[in-house]
């Protein structure tokens, strides 16, 4: 269980693949403060641990499904990823419920400089039947881009925008993410558990 906090846009430093399996090794500042079997999100993909080499990296591993669901499987060496380490229960909530999921993935399509503000509108492709379970944005409802918790803007039904500060700019990879950059929504779980409960 996660925030949508991130806590650190991490460096890529190399990527293999093993059959259907990528295995992405990084480095960030609290490298030293994880174990393995740890899960830590990664662009809001729940990850395990699995090495650490002791040279400041260590290696997740993402299996097809995942690959097929995200956009993990377009990094390369220097992309940066939105770490967070899972939520600790004697802690503030300061995002909202995040699971880890990726539900879909959406595409930028603009980017607006707002004097001081920057404004991400993305698209995605809206399956009838899943809209009906939830996975949609409503206005000011949560939302969860690339692991991070935002409030949505001009929800449509197949796009919507987000505003980002300078500080969440600076501090996440949402300073390389440009129109036609691919990347990972979870949509707010709580919006999926009221959709299933009333009658379609």
């Amino acid at each position: 269980m996660f925030s949508g906090i991130v806590e650190e846009a991490a460096l890529v430093k190399d990527i293999k693949r093993e059959e259907g399996n990528l295995h992405l090794t990084l480095s960030c500042s609290f490298t030293d403060e994880l174990s393995i079997d740890q899960s830590v999100a990664h662009n809001g993909v729940c990850l395990t641990v699995v090495s650490l080499p002791g040279d400041g990296t260590y290696t997740v591993t993402a299996i097809q499904e995942t690959l097929n669901r995200s956009n993990l499987g377009d990094l390369k060496p220097g992309s940066l990823v939105n770490l967070e380490r899972s939520m600790r229960l004697d802690g503030r909530l300061d995002g909202h419920i995040v699971q880890g999921h990726v539900d879909t993935t959406a595409v930028c399509t603009e980017v607006k400089d707002e004097d001081g503000s920057r404004r991400y509108t993305f698209r995605y492709k809206a399956d009838p039947e899943l809209v009906k379970k939830g996975y949609v944005t409503v206005e000011k409802g949560s939302v969860t881009v690339n692991g991070v918790s935002l409030t949505v803007c001009d929800s449509e039904p197949e796009q919507f925008s987000v505003a980002i500060i300078p500080y969440t700019f600076e501090n996440t990879n949402f300073q390389q993410i440009e129109p036609g950059t691919k990347v990972n929504l979870e949509f707010d779980i709580i919006g999926k558990y009221i959709a299933r409960m009333i009658p379609q």
